[in-house]
């Protein structure tokens, strides 16, 4: 294993790990790429939650007046009220297939193992 780079990091680092590590699948693989400690990206992690709730929760954009971010929201909400209304759709689809399949007899799917 390499050496580890020892010493404090520029904030926009810090930033750059916490941010990647949310997204990441293996945080020991990152830790090792960025040369830091599990325990000090963790650290980092619990720094800037603390600071996110300290922050007061704004989502209006810069330069965007309450009505431009209420109707940025409307259309948000009503792009969500669009996919929820499609999967359970959807669903109600795929339940009424099921059903279908075992009035009749036929399998419904792949057997479940061991059966």
């Amino acid at each position: 294993m390499a050496k580890r780079e020892t010493g404090w990091r520029p904030e926009s680092f810090r930033a750059m790990a916490v941010e990647r590590a949310r997204t990441c699948m293996h945080i020991g693989r990152l830790c090792e790429e960025l040369g830091v400690s599990r325990t000090q990206l963790r650290r980092w992690r619990k720094e800037f939650a603390a600071r996110r709730e300290a922050e007061p929760a704004s989502v209006q954009l810069p330069g965007e007046t309450v009505e431009q971010e209420n109707r940025r929201l409307k259309r948000a909400l009503a792009e969500k009220v669009l996919e929820v209304d499609f999967l359970a759709g959807a669903l109600q689809q795929v339940e009424a297939r099921r059903r279908q399949n075992m009035v009749s007899g036929a399998r419904v799917s792949t057997p479940r193992s061991g059966e």
